[in-house]
């Protein structure tokens, strides 16, 4: 399924349309849909498309030749001898046609894996072999750190050569409609709190009205899909997995703050610093600190989160139960979750909350604010002003108690800016007295359904 990345086949799009060569770097995490949104690309135009698999050099040549072979319809291609990528695309510019040729190197980053020289020999490609020609070359990769360090960095001899890159990312909350168009408001939400926008698990999630059923079936049981899809991921891109897993699984535990991090696992802050900066360099985790803070580089009150929500839910709810799940006794990690699934939801509504407020009302940034005491779920600055929200998943309706307690939270906030709005967001409504207020203060709206996106 082929679900928006608009501006990411735009972009593509402008660099076929450019005279001469063009270079593109394309890289992501696994399942994110680099393949899909390439093949959307390549449909109608002239392309090579070559898949990298780890095998041997010679092997990838001779695969290598005999798809360029078939592609340009030469046969005697097949029967030449050669011995470097470097050959094969001088011939490649010697016989392309007079249309733009489009040539993805997919998983681009295994190559370097199995010859080092690799980056030097598309150097010399690019530099040398495809540099008058009309060619739209585009390697990637979904090893972020080696595509990085093969292609991006300051230090790879392809650095300064792309005329684009581009970092695919997991799709937002308003496409998951594309591959549940039936779902409610709070089925949606439950579902992007466990899968993410991550295309390939959305497509492969069999959700037949049981959030609960789909999680056992398709992330639980042993063999299943998703079961172990995290620690693929994270191998492929640390060394030390052990101390990084255990990060992880403690922020996923509830620990947000370094010191308590560290204290969890009896570590010095010290020891910990570098893995927590590494996992922010792939972005698995984030630092937030409060909105209202004026330098946050410098802030002392950041506290880290699991930015991927399945990540954030195998680190809840599949290591921690991992001896039980091998011995096949789902049910007892079921159990868990659904003692503390709201809770778990929760901090998704939250996130979706705050992105509600930057699309709807006309912010210069809207984040989470805290201090010692208190903490408001939604903070939306202004030029003239504040907008605070509070966010509530939960069965029950949300009353005028609640509106009181965000009335008063609000008054600590360190700004010279005052309040022009509450919002309050509820998953299961509000009472008729919180309606009949709102209806009397224009200040106050109530969200009950986080469609936001039109």
């Amino acid at each position: 399924m082929f679900v928006n990345r608009t501006a990411e086949l735009e972009k593509l799009q402008e660099e076929y349309e450019s005279e001469g060569l063009r270079f593109t770097v394309l890289y992501g995490r696994r399942r994110v849909g680099k393949t899909t949104l390439l093949k959307e690309y390549i449909c109608d135009k002239p392309h090579l498309y070559f898949l990298v698999t780890l095998e041997s050099m010679p092997l990838l040549l001779r695969r290598f030749r005999d798809i360029v072979s078939a592609q340009l319809d030469d046969p005697l291609m097949a029967q030449l001898p050669f011995e470097s990528f470097g050959q094969i695309f001088s011939y490649i510019a010697k016989h392309a046609p007079d249309k733009k040729l489009v040539i993805v190197i997919d998983e681009f980053q295994h190559l370097g894996k199995i010859d080092a020289s690799i980056p030097s020999q598309f150097q010399l490609i690019v530099d040398e072999v495809l540099k008058d020609k009309n060619v739209h070359l585009v390697l990637c990769g979904s090893i972020i750190s080696m595509m990085y360090a093969q292609t991006l960095s300051y230090a790879s001899p392809l650095y300064g050569r792309r005329t684009s890159s581009i970092k695919l990312n997991a799709l937002k909350y308003e496409h998951l409609d594309a591959f549940f168009p039936n779902l409610s408001s709070v089925e949606r939400i439950e579902l992007y709190a466990v899968l993410y926008g991550v295309p390939k698990y959305l497509e492969f999630f069999g959700y037949e009205g049981d959030i609960f059923a789909g999680i056992e079936k398709y992330i639980l049981e042993r063999n299943a899909f998703l079961y172990d899809e995290p620690r693929y991921i994270l191998q492929n891109e640390i060394s030390e997995p052990v101390t990084y897993f255990s990060i992880l699984e403690v922020i996923a535990g509830g620990e947000h703050k370094i010191g308590n991090i560290a204290g969890k696992l009896g570590k010095n802050v010290q020891n910990i610093t570098a893995f927590i900066s590494r996992l922010i360099e792939l972005e698995i985790l984030y630092k937030e600190v409060p909105i209202t803070e004026t330098n946050p580089q410098k802030s002392k009150k950041g506290l880290y989160f699991i930015k991927d929500n399945f990540f954030r839910f195998w680190f809840s709810y599949v290591l921690p139960y991992k001896s039980q799940l091998e011995m096949g006794q789902t049910g007892y990690a079921l159990k868990k979750i659904r003692e503390s699934f709201s809770g778990f939801v929760s901090k998704t509504y939250e996130d979706l909350a705050v992105q509600f407020v930057r699309k709807h009302f006309d912010v210069l940034k809207c984040g989470r604010w805290w201090n010692k005491e208190e903490e408001i779920d939604v903070v939306g600055i202004k030029e003239d002003g504040l907008i605070v929200g509070e966010c509530k998943y939960s069965n029950s309706r949300v009353g005028t108690d609640i509106l009181d307690a965000l009335i008063k939270k609000s008054a600590a906030l360190e700004s010279s800016l005052s309040v022009q709005a509450f919002i309050l967001f509820s998953k299961s409504g509000f009472t008729e007295a919180l309606i009949e207020r709102a209806a009397r203060d224009r200040r106050v709206v109530l969200v009950e359904k986080l469609e936001m996106f039109p």
